[in-house]
């Protein structure tokens, strides 16, 4: 692909071992005529993009990831719990619609990496069975089109990009492995020895959660009470854009365009594949050429992308033949619990390891899957103003410093009903979404609210949470083997188009209860895979 449509930043190689500043990246310009073109079009820099370009990096592809954000400005406020969640400093997506047409804001954020500069860096694999059919309360997680074998190689490869602390065999639910973790296990915080000690006499089996963080000696991470839910001011946290996107930005294969919003794909006269995207940078429209496209941009926009995209040869949007885009959207029934103890500070740092998974699976104490219990990144005051303003600061802020803070997760089934349109009269995403399975939740809530209890928390608060939780959303362009029930092949390429594949969780059949993060980074490192192989 001829350098002449680029116009970058030069290159700085680091030294060895140094940490990658974003002063060397390569970036890229749209020329005067806002024309690019390149070999590969990757739409989105979060997990599943991010991910993708670095596993194509060393492949003589000309690359271009499209980020429609810009980089997270490292500052003091990074931080700051009244800066990031008293005053919502970093939130910068626009308001979708419920289905009454309310509008609402979701928990996504346009920077380069996406939501990843805010998660809170855990990446526990799916289960082995997670990946066949699974009998629920109300009713069926379907099976993937690949299985956990399959995917294993890419797990191990994907926990060793992002630096994953664990160990193995802790997790009563552990799937099993091929290799060993990069890094043992992080230890709990002295504050919670207590806690895990009394689950244990209750004859549960807790455990660290597998963490994303660059910790040990000489690293930056310092176990710091700003993980979950901040963006990181040392650069630790293993988010996309630090552990994928950087490295692969090196080599000058793979250039980034950021502030770019893609806002629809052309295809040829006969349909069968796309050949530009349209979209808008700073004001400016801009299109790109490209030979393949991937997309990246998490399973909601993806979603509405394509639906956004529909043209005389794809009346009900970019390769929908079956219906199913936007279809059987996935988000994960999800409570907060604020268990407190009035009678002791909790004096807790780094919060987020500890886990349970004693009733994950179909037991002789429940018929069916119950889901996954983790303890959040430390809740504090100005968390509890931002969403209860009418519960006094000094209230708020004495039941968190005497809490600890978890975070219940039961799948969530999918359903045709469930799902996500583009209001063209609107210009606005639209979601339907009606929460199912919950009889499983309910029990979960009130199997962990009896375990607080029992360990000294007499204080129980919940709060279940709604649509605008979305960052673990999925479902919306599922992969499968029958291309008149699924959007993407099980390489992930679509079926109905040449020459574009979904590397973000669009594609998953079903949502697990666990965090998808690692599985969308290792499904983007099995697709790179193939996708290399292909020639289209």
């Amino acid at each position: 692909m001829s350098d002449m449509l680029f116009s970058t930043q030069s290159v700085q190689q680091p030294e060895q071992g140094a940490p990658i500043s974003r002063r060397s990246l390569s970036l890229v310009e749209p020329d005067e005529s806002g024309m690019l073109a390149c070999d590969v079009l990757v739409i989105g820099s979060g997990m599943g993009g991010s991910t993708f370009a670095h596993a194509l990096r060393s492949q003589g592809l000309s690359v271009i990831v499209v980020e429609r954000g810009d980089f997270l400005p490292r500052e003091i406020q990074n931080w700051s719990t009244e800066a990031v969640f008293g005053k919502g400093r970093y939130r910068n997506a626009e308001q979708w619609l419920d289905e009454q047409n309310q509008p609402f804001s979701p928990g996504v954020f346009y920077y380069v990496g996406g939501n990843t500069k805010f998660y809170g860096a855990m990446l526990p694999r799916f289960r082995e069975a997670d990946f066949g059919e699974i009998r629920h309360a109300e009713g069926i997680s379907p099976a993937w089109p690949i299985t956990y074998a399959e995917m294993e190689p890419y797990y191990c490869e994907a926990e060793a990009l992002y630096k994953v602390h664990g160990t193995a065999g802790q997790d009563p639910t552990d799937p099993w492995r091929s290799k060993p973790y990069p890094s043992p296990a992080l230890e709990h915080d002295p504050a919670l020895q207590d806690l895990v000690l009394k689950m244990r006499g209750a004859g549960l089996r807790p455990f660290a959660m597998p963490a994303a963080v660059d910790y040990g000696p000489d690293r930056p991470c310092v176990l710091c009470s700003t993980c979950d839910g901040y963006p990181c001011l040392v650069d630790a946290k293993g988010d996309a854009e630090l552990s994928a996107l950087r490295p692969a930005l090196l080599g000058g294969s793979v250039r980034l365009l950021t502030r770019t919003k893609i806002d629809r794909l052309l295809t040829s006269a006969n349909g069968e594949q796309v050949t530009e995207a349209l979209g808008t940078r700073d004001g400016r429209t801009l299109r790109i050429s490209a030979k393949r496209f991937v997309l990246a941009c998490g399973a909601v926009n993806t979603a509405a992308l394509l639906l956004k995209s529909a043209n005389e040869q794809h009346p009900n949007g970019l390769g929908n033949s079956s219906g199913l885009i936007g279809r059987n959207y996935m988000v994960h029934n999800s409570t907060f619990m604020v268990a407190v103890d009035p009678r002791r500070e909790n004096k807790v740092m780094f919060q987020k390891t500890l886990a349970l998974n004693d009733w994950y699976h179909a037991s002789q104490d429940s018929m069916f899957p119950l889901g996954n219990v983790q303890m959040l990144g430390k809740i504090r005051e100005p968390m509890i103003s931002a969403m209860r303003s009418w519960v006094p600061k000094p209230i708020s802020r004495y039941l968190t410093d005497h809490s600890v803070d978890l975070y219940l997760t039961s799948e969530d089934l999918p359903t045709n009903e469930n799902r996500v349109e583009y209001d063209a009269e609107r210009d606005a995403i639209k979601v339907f979404w009606t929460p199912n399975n919950l009889k499983a939740h309910e029990r979960l809530v009130e199997k962990t609210t009896a375990t607080m209890r029992s360990a000294g928390y007499p204080l129980v608060l919940t709060e279940r949470m709604g649509i605008a939780t979305n960052s673990h959303q999925c479902g919306t362009a599922v992969m499968g083997n029958d291309r008149n029930r699924s959007v993407l092949d099980k390489t992930c390429r679509m079926h109905d188009l040449e020459n574009v594949w979904v590397v973000d969780s669009s594609s998953f059949p079903s949502s697990a209860a666990v965090n998808p993060a690692l599985t969308i980074a290792a499904n983007a490192l099995r697709v790179a895979a193939t996708f290399t192989n292909t020639t289209s």
